[in-house]
């Protein structure tokens, strides 16, 4: 697994490591017995501070993600993933239709983010969202 740091994407350096895990484990790229790389690979790879992939994988540990093996390494425990967001699922697929025909139609990323943030907004409310409708 490779970590992207977007420094100026207003998210903080280890919650981005927590998301992008999350993700992996979503996506089935990640599954139980997985080992994390070291917190001096992702420092290598990324430049941050080994404290804040420390704190990255202390979260995933306490959500029961992962587990700190002392001397070798920290491994994935559960995955997150369900069938229907697999590489080969139909839905997948037709996302990816969706996209191409997005970018066909001349929309951008943050175009595409914004459309999929409404989609979201719309088919899974959240808290008081879900009561004003």
């Amino acid at each position: 697994m490779t970590f992207r740091i977007e420094r100026r994407s207003g998210v903080a350096a280890y919650q981005q490591i927590v998301q992008q895990t999350k993700q992996a484990l979503r996506l089935g790229q990640l599954t139980p017995g997985d080992k994390l790389p070291s917190a001096a690979e992702v420092v290598a790879a990324t430049a941050i501070n080994p404290n804040t992939v420390l704190k990255a994988y202390r979260e995933l540990e306490n959500e029961g993600l992962v587990e700190a093996r002392q001397g070798v390494g920290t491994f994935v425990r559960r995955s997150l993933a369900q069938p229907g967001a697999a590489a080969d699922s139909p839905l997948r697929e037709s996302l990816g239709t969706w996209m191409t025909a997005a970018r066909g139609a001349g929309l951008d990323r943050e175009d595409v983010a914004a459309l999929v943030s409404a989609a979201l907004d719309d088919a899974f409310p959240r808290g008081a969202e879900a009561r004003v409708r």
